[in-house]
């Protein structure tokens, strides 16, 4: 009997755009094995995706209830699990035997299809690239219900089309990923307040051989001070270093308590005042900040997880984010004129990041080497108007655009932007995959 559908209002993270569709979730390989066949489906999981790229064009299949880890290698540090496992549940299992993830995105509740399909990044792309480098071997489901393995030496052409391609090469089973060896959970955390975008850029480049690296850019400040930031690089600290207190239990953090927010809070409450004033608050605070602190993994990864349903500070109409790569020659110059732009509009975010990449790895990854902003902003009118401005700055500098955090990129833009979509499109029509797997996304950005 074949599971069945029911209709639900679907959203990303962003809660940006919403729209009801039919939703199954299979309890496992048989019953995802009905469901794949159905036409433009695609695989949903942890809703983490800011905008519409888990939302299917026809059905959507809820991969969640596949949430088994199979098999673990102490020797190699190799995990293989089902597509619905959290990374945070990875994180809670390993952490304490001395394992951690390569490469972690912002927020520890994505699931590791999703990671897959998003080719997710972290604050080490310079070091160690993306989530995809990690990754040695994924099953592949397929619209007859066949499963592939593919990896870099089998199947190879589906496996750098499926890391990055935002679940439309087929639905992702499962995984075998590689851990990181650790000696602690702690982070030894190196703050260093950057006046203007220039000694941001510089910080930056004088840490390219820090494991990991972020900066919180205040994008409301101009002239002088336009793009000051904290630039914040991080190392896994070594037990042995440690303290007397923590080095005895090195992967004991303390228990926090977790904030949530319960409603929707007004839309007049984040305005150019208010993010002013927070974004004026938050420098201080870095300026006083000593220099290097000892964090632990969530706090240092993870910061926005530490309040539940933060999505909802931007009220009811939701959020939108703007996350662009910009190639290294023209990535100052870029990141001028963003910044420019968003300070003359008066719609700062408060939730502003830069990072700096390494070179592009897989064949469909966003990351470029170069530097990327991620700039968040409440769902209206105003902003979508500011974003096309940004877009045509992106373009005029050369850079790309973020499929796991769009939710409004014209097909235009995107293909201007990146000539690899069409032979991704070109790919997905050859292989009859456009008919068998497709979302909204993929349908607006003619894919």
């Amino acid at each position: 009997m074949r599971p069945a559908f029911r209709t639900v209002e679907l959203a990303g993270w962003g809660r940006y755009p919403r729209r009801p569709g039919p939703v199954a979730a299979p309890r496992d390989e048989a019953e995802l094995r009905e469901l794949a066949g159905q036409g433009g489906v695609v695989a949903r999981g942890n809703g983490r995706a800011y905008g519409d790229s888990a939302m299917g064009a026809a059905a959507t299949l809820d991969l969640r209830r596949l949430d088994r880890m199979l098999s673990f290698d102490a020797a190699t540090g190799v995990l293989v699990a089902e597509a619905g496992v959290i990374l945070g549940d990875v994180i809670a299992a390993f952490l304490p035997r001395g394992w951690f993830p390569y490469v972690t995105p912002g927020t520890k509740f994505v699931s590791l299809g999703g990671a897959i399909a998003a080719d997710v990044h972290g604050k080490n792309h310079h070091v160690d690239g993306a989530f995809g480098t990690f990754v040695e071997w994924v099953d592949v489901m397929d619209a007859a219900g066949a499963v592939t393995r593919a990896s870099r030496e089998a199947n190879s052409e589906l496996f750098e089309w499926t890391v990055g391609g935002m679940g439309l090469t087929g639905v992702i089973l499962r995984a075998a990923i590689r851990l990181r060896p650790v000696e602690s959970a702690w982070i030894v955390q190196e703050t260093v307040p950057a006046p203007s975008l220039a000694e941001a850029m510089a910080a930056f480049e004088a840490a390219d051989d820090a494991t990991y690296s972020v900066a919180w850019i205040d994008c409301l400040a101009s002239g002088a001070s336009l793009g000051r930031s904290l630039v914040m690089t991080g190392e896994h600290a070594p037990a042995l270093e440690l303290d007397h207190e923590h080095r005895g239990q090195p992967f004991r953090t303390p228990a926090k308590r977790r904030l949530s927010v319960p409603f929707d809070a007004p839309g007049i409450a984040l305005n150019r005042f208010t993010v002013k004033a927070f974004n004026a608050l938050y420098w201080r605070r870095g300026l006083r900040a000593p220099r290097e602190a000892l964090v632990d993994w969530d706090s240092y990864f993870y910061p926005l997880d530490a309040i539940l349903g933060w999505n909802r500070i931007y009220g009811r109409r939701g959020f939108v984010q703007f996350q662009c790569a910009l190639p290294l020659e023209s990535s100052e110059a870029g990141l001028t004129a963003l910044l420019t732009e968003t300070a003359a509009a008066g719609q700062g975010s408060f939730l502003a990041v830069l990072k700096r990449f390494g070179a592009q790895q897989s064949r469909f990854s966003f990351p470029m080497a170069g530097y990327t902003l991620a700039l968040d902003f409440p769902a209206n009118a105003r902003t979508l108007a500011l974003l096309d401005r940004l877009d045509a700055i992106t373009l005029d500098h050369g850079g790309r655009f973020y499929l796991a955090k769009d939710a409004r990129l014209p097909a235009a833009v995107l293909h201007r932007a990146d000539a690899r979509a069409a032979a991704f499109r070109d790919m997905r029509r050859d292989a009859g995959l456009d008919r068998a797997f497709a979302s909204a996304q993929s349908e607006r950005l003619l894919l």
